[in-house]
């Protein structure tokens, strides 16, 4: 009996392990989704902009795009932190930590204005993907210098 419950547990844990895991895509469009709403206002053109930084970044159709960021709307608001969201993309090569950074701060400037509260969430974000203060500032300037 006992043997049966440990093996019910340790199913369902692996099968949550490998669904997080298996999803580094919508973990990316819920920090976009973070991004997006810190300043408590989604506007039209974050919207449009969040999908195009999306596809960009993860390189999926705008179907796919519109899909995850449905998925990625219901997640954010059950999370507790961003943490939920960045565990899963440790794993990811240094540069490609980068440029999710770099298309953060991208979505923060769409609106023309980034709120402290944009800022901050992307500075959390860095620092727990482990990019390093001058590359966090490298791409915030980098988007700054294109806009």
């Amino acid at each position: 009996m006992l043997n049966a419950i440990t093996s019910i547990f340790k199913e369902l844990f692996d099968a949550q392990s490998s669904t997080s895991e298996e999803q580094p895509d919508l973990a990316i469009a819920c920090l976009l989704t973070e991004v997006a709403c810190a300043d408590h206002h989604l506007a039209g053109e974050e919207k449009i902009a969040r999908r195009q930084i999306l596809q960009k970044v993860c390189q999926v159709s705008e179907t796919a795009a519109d899909a995850l960021l449905h998925q990625a709307d219901q997640l954010v608001r059950d999370s507790a932190s961003l943490y939920d969201f960045t565990s899963q993309l440790r794993s990811l090569s240094h540069p490609k930590r980068y440029e999710l950074i770099q298309a953060m701060w991208e979505l923060a400037h769409t609106d023309g204005y980034i709120d402290p509260l944009e800022d901050a969430v992307i500075r959390k974000t860095a620092e727990l993907l482990y990019v390093d203060h001058s590359e966090f500032i490298r791409a915030k300037i980098s988007v700054s210098d294109n806009i």
